[in-house]
């Protein structure tokens, strides 16, 4: 079997940590409100995206069921109208023959 080699002296927490004691506890730095701007404008369009991106996510199954729901009911609602015109096919042909009786005395009167 091979030797674990230990790579670091110190453990790298403890080296971090050292590190982070070694940093000043103030920081003196200047945002103008330029940069300051650009940053807020930045985040806002990420959180916008990311809020879009899951509304989409979120929205996309649903309407998938309401175009499917709204496909059934179409569906269901032209099967029942061509019942219904199959249940009553003289009143179609007398509608028909009316409205052939109403344009030819319309086509045959005179104009001024």
């Amino acid at each position: 079997m091979m030797r674990q080699i230990k790579r670091y002296s110190i453990p790298f927490s403890k080296g971090m940590l050292i590190a982070g004691l070694s940093l000043p506890v103030t920081v003196q730095a200047y945002v103008g409100p330029g940069a300051g701007l650009s940053l807020l404008t930045a985040l806002w369009g990420l959180i916008a995206a990311i809020g879009v991106a899951v509304f989409f996510i979120v929205m996309w199954p649903i309407r998938r069921i309401w175009r499917r729901k709204k496909a059934s009911q179409a569906a269901a609602s032209q099967t029942s109208s061509q019942a219904a015109q199959n249940a009553a096919p003289s009143v179609q042909q007398d509608t028909d023959t009316r409205t052939s009786s109403v344009e030819t005395e319309s086509s045959q009167s005179p104009r001024s």
